[in-house]
């Protein structure tokens, strides 16, 4: 058996056709199969580019392990697959991280092909880049303790952090944001890239108060901010309302820490031991 053939991961538009890269376009036209979340968008993205007669399969988020292994097939009869999603680059809060393990565990050469991700571009944009850190945090879930457990472990971060959201949940998932940290500098970056490109910006509370009806894609950008700051602006009352706000609400001491240390800028272990003591106190 000859050597294994190359996987390309290949990033496509996020919106603008005009950000496939030349080298991107290369790699779909040379290719000998191409794998793709969705065939028909692909199969139009490639006939755009005039690219024409090339096989391809569909590979999501929902595929099996047989689908994967004939990938992997393909990679070791010395074929060339590339991998692309609907829009931006393959794994990144999209499908292809199985793929891509099979691919390297049997031995193929896997090359990335950068292109538009709407993770940097909402990044860039919003202005609330810096030189330190940044996290990433992908689509939030959607409902119940595990929810409210990741927002709090998000608003506790002190670096800025990027995360995306459904259009429709956008105006609850602010709210919940300005909940726990509703002075932090935030900005709703939407449909970027494409005609109706829009940044708002301003605080969380601002943007949770704004009653428009969000449409499109929607990336959510939160800027850095020093907890000791916080600190200094809320007070212990301030502090035990919304401790007992949310032990009405039936939420677990230790969500309800997360969330609050990053609300009032205290160690949780500090925020901890107060919903602890107030709740023993109601009960």
């Amino acid at each position: 058996m000859g050597e294994p053939g190359t996987f390309y991961v290949v990033a496509t538009p996020i919106g603008n056709l005009g950000d496939l890269t030349a080298r991107a376009k290369d790699t779909l036209r040379d290719c000998d199969f191409v794998v793709a979340e969705d065939t028909r968008r692909t199969r139009q993205l490639l006939t755009h580019f005039g690219i024409r007669g090339k096989a391809i399969e569909r590979l999501d988020a929902h595929a099996s392990a047989r689908d994967v292994g004939r990938v992997v097939e393909r990679l070791c009869a010395g074929k060339s697959v590339a991998l692309v999603t609907d829009a931006g680059t393959p794994t990144v809060s999209d499908p292809g991280g199985r793929v891509i393990e099979a691919a390297i565990a049997a031995g193929a050469r896997v090359v990335a092909v950068p292109g538009a991700s709407a993770l940097l571009a909402a990044l860039v944009g919003s202005g609330l880049v810096t030189d330190g850190p940044f996290r990433f945090a992908g689509f939030l879930p959607r409902d119940g303790t595990t929810r409210r457990a990741a927002i709090a472990q998000l608003c506790e971060s002190a670096e800025t952090v990027v995360l995306f959201e459904a259009a429709n949940r956008t105006r609850a998932t602010l709210r919940d944001l300005a909940d726990a940290t509703p002075e932090r500098p935030a900005c709703v970056a939407r449909e970027l890239t494409k005609v109706h490109e829009e940044y708002v910006r301003g605080t969380c509370e601002s943007l949770a108060a704004d009653e428009r009806t969000w449409i499109g894609e929607i990336a959510l950008v939160l800027g850095a901010y020093r907890p000791a700051e916080r600190e200094q602006q809320v007070t212990d009352a301030a502090l035990d309302a919304r401790i007992d706000e949310a032990l009405g609400r039936g939420e677990h001491a230790r969500t309800i820490a997360e969330r609050l240390a990053a609300y009032s800028g205290r160690p949780k272990r500090a925020v901890y031991e107060r919903v602890v003591a107030r709740k023993g106190s109601a009960g």
